[in-house]
């Protein structure tokens, strides 16, 4: 045998792993830390998605964070309701006592015929009022021939027909789809309004109520499109022109759909911002119609929502979890260790004395 031969070939090394496209979205949920494929894979997912430049006057808004806000503000515009409807309720307990009280004071049912009942005395009336006093009651005041109607008062109790259907109360944000009407009705983000980006170049009111009114502080104005060509242009323009509180949607529809294909978004989502496993769902499918202009999510849209979030949050704690674990053991076998070598050398030191001990005196 020649000293020259060496165990194995250079050739092993160099053989691929035959891959299936099948299985290419299939990743494993293990988190082995920090590494080389992470990060350059993180790179390449920068430049296909995003576009980012130097000197950038707009702030960026991630599509996680983006998700968060959502589901703060359905989360608070619910508690909201709630609680209005609570109120209503007891209203409608205290115009229901009202208004026995008053159909007693009116009439009385004597042979099947109602007769006029004496009036009640003043002390009393002025009890039944301070106890209740609402539009219905005071309806029937009005029909009894007895005071006067609060017009203001009955429509501010009346509930508005677009408090269901439209925009949150107080809703801290403003979402701006820049690209065109064509692309915003086929797909677009729910509570998405549609500012196509050709009106910034309009030289009399270029903006609308709305952007105006959110021009203010403790507000935020988002703007996105497919893949950042017309959106960042869009935010640098209104940022060169005096909007302060203005939001870049990292990624746009292209991020949203990878990460969030399921309830961020209403109508069909372009294929250029689909994945091919979607791409070749929807080629089976039939044409969806156009997307609906809604201003709310539902309740189904914001759990799934919650889930893709947390799958999304779940790798970064695990690898917390798991760099907090190593560290936590490290310190822990370094302490083992230091442990054993003192006792290692509390036993040597017993032994040599125990040694000179037993000699004996010369």
């Amino acid at each position: 045998m020649s000293l020259n031969r060496s165990i194995g070939s250079a050739e092993y090394m160099k053989k691929k792993i035959p891959k299936n496209e099948k299985y290419q979205h299939v990743k494993t949920r293990l988190d082995t830390g920090c590494s080389l494929t992470k990060y350059l894979e993180k790179i390449e997912n920068i430049k296909k998605n995003y576009r980012y430049r130097k000197d950038e006057i707009f702030k960026r808004l991630k599509v996680s964070t983006f998700a968060q806000l959502v589901l703060q503000v359905a989360s608070v515009s619910e508690l909201n309701d709630s609680e209005i409807d609570g109120e209503s309720h007891r209203t409608e307990d205290c115009l229901s006592v009202a208004s026995d009280v008053d159909l007693e004071c009116l009439s009385e049912r004597t042979n099947g015929s109602p007769q006029a009942s004496p009036p009640p005395a003043p002390q009393q009336a002025r009890d039944a009022g301070e106890i209740c006093h609402s539009a219905r009651s005071t309806l029937l005041s009005v029909i009894s021939g007895m005071g006067e109607m609060n017009v203001d008062q009955s429509r501010r109790n009346a509930p508005g027909p677009e408090r269901a259907d439209g925009p949150y109360p107080d809703c801290p944000y403003l979402l701006l789809d820049v690209r065109d009407r064509d692309q915003y009705d086929c797909c677009h983000i729910i509570s998405a309004h549609s500012f196509p980006i050709a009106t910034l170049s309009r030289t009399m009111n270029p903006y609308t109520k709305d952007v105006l009114e959110y021009n203010a502080a403790g507000r935020i104005i988002i703007v996105y499109d497919e893949d950042e060509r017309t959106a960042g242009q869009a935010a640098t323009a209104m940022c060169q022109r005096g909007f302060d509180n203005l939001f870049l949607l990292s990624g746009g529809l292209k991020v949203i759909a990878q990460r969030f294909p399921e309830g961020m978004t209403t109508g069909s989502i372009p294929a250029s911002c689909s994945s091919p496993l979607l791409r070749a769902k929807r080629s089976s499918a039939p044409p969806p119609a156009a997307a609906e202009e809604r201003w709310r999510f539902t309740s189904d849209e914001l759990s799934r929502i919650q889930e893709q979030l947390e799958e999304t949050l779940i790798p970064s704690n695990s690898s917390s979890r798991m760099s907090s674990s190593r560290t936590s053991s490290s310190s822990s076998a370094s302490k083992a260790s230091s442990a054993r070598s003192r006792q290692s050398s509390s036993v040597s030191l017993r032994d040599g004395a125990r040694v000179q001990s037993s000699r004996a005196w010369k």
